[in-house]
C-alpha cells in the first residue's frame, strides 16, 4: 500500500509529499518529490541523519522531471523498527531493491546514497541483480579499492588521520553507552565533519525526531554493530551482503568526496576511487564536508543530472 499526503500550496516551496510504504518486510515512510510518471531516483541517507538530507536534491531533480523518493532508513522513525532485527549491508540492499519493485521503477532508476546510504549502492551496483541503471555515490571510503590493489605506501601514510577521524566507530560497538550519549556526540560529528562555520540546527532537529525513543537510538548504532560484531544475519539478505565489501561495481559510477570531509581522510577516499570501473567518475569538492549535497547543492544535482543522462560527460575533478 502507499499513500501520501500532498498539499498544493507546499509544492512552490519545494517542500516534500510525506509517503507510507508498506513493503512485505517493512513499513517505510519516504519523502517525494517530482512527477509520480517520471524517472525514478532513490535517494538513501546515511548516519547521523535523515531523509531530510536531500532536501535540496530533490526539488532540483524534480525539477529535470525525475521522481524522487527518500526513505528513512529502517530503524529512523516514522520507518519501522524492523521486526527481523537485521542492520547488515545486505539488508538495507534488500530494501532499496523492494522500493523499488513497489514503485515500478522500471529499468533506468537512479540510486544515489550518502554514508550508509553510498555503502548501499556501491554494494547494489556491484550486484548482478541490482534493478538500478544509474548509482551515485557519496562521501564514503569504497571498500573493495583499499585491497591488494592499492598502493601500500600512500595508504599507510593515511592510516593515523583516518584512525583518529574514525574513533567513533569503536564507541558505538560499547553497550549501552552511546545510547546515552548522543545528545552530545552526534552534534560533535557534525561540527567535525563540517566546514567550520556551518548550521547544523536543522538537520539535528530532524534528527532527534527520527530517533525518539532508545529502541530506535540503538537501531541508528546497529548499523555500526553489524558490520563489525558477530550478529545473526537473516537468510534472505546473505546474498546480497557478500557484496558490499569486495566486490568491484559492474557499472560506472559518479563518486562523490568533500576535500573538507572531517569523517573521511580526502586522500584515502582518492586512492580508493582508482578501482572504480572504466567510465566512473571520481569529483572532488574542495571546502565541502561530509555532507556536500548540503554545502554544495547546486553543484551536486547538476553533476548528478548529467552523470545520469547516458551522454553525460564529466570532469574528473572540480577546481
Amino acid at each position: 500500500m502507499l499513500t501520501g499526503a500532498f498539499s498544493p500550496t507546499e509544492s512552490g516551496r519545494g517542500e516534500p509529499e510525506v509517503l507510507t510504504i508498506d513493503l512485505p518486510h517493512l513499513r517505510v515512510a519516504a519523502l517525494a518529490w517530482g512527477p509520480r510518471d517520471g524517472r525514478l531516483a532513490l535517494c538513501l541517507h546515511g548516519y547521523p541523519d535523515t531523509a531530510w538530507t536531500w532536501q535540496h536534491l530533490g526539488p532540483a531533480l524534480a525539477a529535470q522531471g525525475y521522481r524522487v523518493v527518500a526513505p528513512f532508513s529502517r530503524g529512523y522513525a516514522p520507518t519501522a523498527i524492523p521486526a527481523d532485527g537485521d542492520y547488515h549491508i545486505g539488508a538495507l540492499m534488500y530494501d532499496a531493491i523492494a522500493l523499488h519493485r513497489h514503485l515500478d521503477g522500471g529499468p533506468d532508476a537512479l540510486l544515489i546514497g550518502h554514508d550508509w546510504g553510498a555503502f548501499t549502492a556501491v554494494a547494489l551496483a556491484a550486484h548482478p541483480d541490482s534493478p538500478f541503471k544509474k548509482v551515485v555515490a557519496l562521501a564514503v571510503p569504497l571498500l573493495f579499492g583499499l585491497g591488494n590493489r592499492a598502493p601500500a605506501g600512500p595508504l599507510l601514510r593515511c592510516v593515523p588521520a583516518q584512525t583518529r577521524m574514525s574513533w567513533y566507530v569503536l564507541y558505538q560497538q560499547i553497550p549501552g553507552l552511546p545510547e546515552r550519549t548522543l545528545d552530545r556526540v552526534i552534534p560533535r560529528l557534525w561540527r567535525d565533519w563540517c566546514p567550520p562555520g556551518y548550521d547544523a540546527s536543522t538537520s539535528l532537529a530532524h534528527l532527534w525526531n527520527a530517533l525518539p525513543s532508545r529502541a530506535h537510538r540503538t537501531a541508528a548504532l546497529n548499523y555500526y554493530r553489524y558490520q563489525f560484531q558477530p550478529r545473526r544475519q537473516a537468510a534472505k539478505y546473505r546474498a546480497l551482503h557478500r557484496t558490499w565489501q569486495k566486490e568491484t561495481p559492474l557499472i560506472p559510477m559518479l563518486v562523490v568526496h568533500g576535500q573538507a570531509d572531517g569523517g573521511l581522510d580526502h586522500r584515502l577516499a582518492a586512492i580508493s576511487a582508482d578501482a572504480l570501473p572504466a567510465g566512473s567518475e571520481h569529483v572532488m569538492i574542495p571546502g565541502a564536508g561530509h555532507f556536500p549535497h548540503l554545502d554544495e547543492p547546486d553543484m551536486i544535482s547538476q553533476l548528478i543530472v548529467r552523470y545520469a543522462s547516458d551522454s553525460a560527460e564529466l570532469q574528473r575533478s572540480v577546481d
